[in-house]
C-alpha cells in the first residue's frame, strides 16, 4: 500500500505538471494507437467526441488502457485540423472578424494538437492546445488529468478517482452534458444566441476544479469537486478570459448517473449541479467586487440512449435541461442588469443515425428562455434583443461522411477525416421573430450554413 501511495503521488505530481507546463509532455500516446483498438471502439461514427460504452470506461479508467504494441502504441501526440465555410441568410453587414468578411467566409477555425494517454496505471490525461484561426491567437484547450484504481468492493469493481479538469463537464463521461455535446462543432463567424447558462461554458479554459469521482459495478457514477476561476497570470499564460466574472469562492460542482448496458445498447439518466458566485467581470483580466456578488446555480438533468448492434445501424440520442437561477446583485448595483433576480432556462436534444459507421445523420434542437432584463439582454446589431428576453429556438440539420476510422480502415487508425454539411434554423432569436434586435435583423437572416472538414492524425 504505501508503494502504491508512492507511486499515485507522483503520478499526481506529474499529472499537474502536465496542466501547468504541457511541453513537458512528451510520451503521451494517443488513444488508438495506445489500445489497439479502431476509433468506432470508442466513438460512435467512427470519430469524436460521442463516447460508446467502451468509451466512457475508457475515460473513467483514467485513460490508462493498454493493448497496442510496437513503436506506434508509443507516439506521443495527435493533431487536428478543422476548416469550414459558413454563410448566413443574410450577411452581417460588416466584417465577422479580422481578415474575413461580412458573410460568406472560409476559415481554418482551428489547428490543435493533443499529448494524451496514459502516464501510469494509476494515471493518465488528455491536454488540448489550440490555435484558434479566427482570432489568430493560442490557448489552452480541454484538459482532463486523473488519478485512478479499482477496488474489489463486496466482489463487485469499484473505481475511485480523482480529476484535475479546466471546465465543468469536460471530464464528464456522457455526451448529453455541456463540454462534449451536440453541436460538435459550429461556426465563430456568425451570430448566436446571447444567453447561455454558466453550465454551457462560462468556466470553460477560465477556470481549475478538482474532483473526487466514484464508478460503482460500470453503473453508478458520482462525482464531487470544487472550482475555481485562474487569476491574471494564469490567464495570459493559458491564453483565456473571464466569462462572467472571477469566483469569489470555491464553486462546488456535484454528477450524479446510472448507466445500464445490454445487447450492444446503453441507456443512462443523470444530473449535475454547480454553484458559483462572481465578482462581476469588467474586462478580461479584472474582476470587481467591490458593488456585490453574482452568482448562478444550474440544476440540470440529462439522458441517453445508444444502440450499436452489430454496427451496421447505429442510433443515439441525447438530452438536456437546465434551470438556472441567477442572483445578480454585482451586475444590478453596477446598472448592467435590470434587477437581481432571474432565471434562464435551455433544452437541447439531439437524435443521431449512422450507417455502417461511416453515413450520418443528425438532427438537433435547441430552445433558450428566461426572465426578461432589459439591461443584460439590451438592444444591439445583430447580438441584443429588443424585448430584453433571452428567449431562443433552433433546430440543427447535420449530415455527415467518416470514410476512415474502422478496423480495416486506410492508415489507420493514423488518419481520420469526417465531413460534413450542417445547416442551423432559428424560429427565434434573443427574444425575437421579427426585428429581434431593435435595428431590423429577424431570426430567420441568422439561419447558417456550415461546411466542415475535420481531421485528426
Amino acid at each position: 500500500m504505501i508503494r502504491r501511495s508512492i507511486r499515485l503521488g507522483v503520478a499526481l505530481g506529474a499529472a499537474l505538471m502536465l496542466m501547468l507546463f504541457p511541453q513537458l509532455a512528451r510520451a503521451v500516446p494517443s488513444f488508438a494507437l495506445q489500445t489497439g483498438q479502431p476509433c468506432t471502439s470508442c466513438h460512435i461514427g467512427a470519430y469524436g467526441p460521442q463516447l460508446t460504452a467502451f468509451g466512457r470506461a475508457f475515460k473513467i479508467g483514467g485513460y490508462t488502457q493498454t493493448g497496442g504494441d510496437g513503436w506506434q502504441a508509443a507516439v506521443p501526440a495527435s493533431f487536428m485540423l478543422l476548416g469550414s465555410y459558413s454563410n448566413t441568410t443574410k450577411g452581417q453587414g460588416a466584417p465577422a472578424a479580422n481578415n474575413y468578411g461580412a458573410n460568406g467566409n472560409f476559415a481554418m477555425d482551428q489547428i490543435s494538437a493533443f499529448l494524451a494517454g496514459r502516464i501510469t496505471d494509476y494515471a493518465g490525461g488528455m491536454v488540448q492546445v489550440t490555435f484558434d484561426g479566427i482570432a489568430s491567437a493560442g490557448y489552452l484547450d480541454n484538459t482532463d488529468l486523473r488519478l485512478t484504481t479499482p477496488f474489489d468492493f463486496n466482489e463487485t469493481e469499484l473505481r475511485l478517482g480523482l480529476d484535475v479538469n479546466n471546465n465543468p463537464t469536460v471530464q464528464d463521461p456522457y455526451n448529453s452534458s455541456y463540454a462534449w455535446g451536440y453541436p460538435y462543432v459550429s461556426s465563430a463567424l456568425v451570430p448566436t444566441p446571447a444567453a447561455q447558462p454558466l453550465l454551457a461554458g462560462g468556466l470553460a479554459g477560465n477556470a481549475i476544479g478538482s474532483t473526487v469521482y466514484a464508478w460503482y459495478d460500470r453503473s453508478l457514477y458520482l462525482e464531487a469537486g470544487l472550482y475555481n476561476t485562474y487569476n491574471k497570470r494564469m490567464l495570459a499564460l493559458t491564453g483565456n478570459a473571464y466569462g462572467p466574472g472571477s469566483t469569489a469562492n470555491p464553486a462546488p460542482y456535484l454528477r450524479a448517473a446510472y448507466e445500464w448496458n445490454w445487447n450492444g445498447q446503453s441507456a443512462h439518466v443523470g444530473g449535475i449541479y454547480l454553484h458559483s458566485n462572481f465578482n462581476p467581470a469588467t474586462g478580461n483580466f479584472t474582476s470587481d467586487g467591490s458593488m456585490g456578488h453574482d452568482s448562478y446555480t444550474d440544476y440540470a438533468v440529462d439522458g441517453g440512449y445508444q444502440y450499436i448492434g452489430d454496427g451496421t445501424h447505429v442510433v443515439t440520442a441525447l438530452g438536456i435541461f437546465d434551470h438556472e437561477v441567477q442572483n445578480l446583485v454585482g451586475s444590478t448595483n453596477g446598472g448592467a442588469s435590470s434587477q437581481a433576480a432571474n432565471t434562464l432556462d435551455q433544452a437541447r436534444v439531439s437524435v443521431t443515425y449512422y450507417y455502417q459507421q461511416t453515413y450520418g445523420a443528425t438532427l438537433g434542437w435547441q430552445k433558450s428562455w428566461g426572465t426578461a432584463n432589459p439591461a443584460l439582454y439590451a438592444p444591439a446589431p445583430l447580438s441584443g434583443s429588443n424585448n430584453g428576453k433571452p428567449n431562443s429556438n433552433e433546430f440543427i440539420f447535420e449530415a455527415d461522411y467518416v470514410p476512415f476510422g474502422k478496423a480495416d480502415s486506410w492508415a489507420g487508425p493514423w488518419v481520420n477525416l469526417k465531413v460534413g454539411a450542417q445547416y442551423t434554423l432559428y424560429t427565434q432569436f434573443n427574444g425575437g421573430t421579427t426585428n429581434y434586435d431593435g435595428y431590423g435583423r429577424n431570426a430567420s437572416d441568422n439561419n447558417t450554413l456550415y461546411l466542415f472538414a475535420w481531421m485528426i492524425f
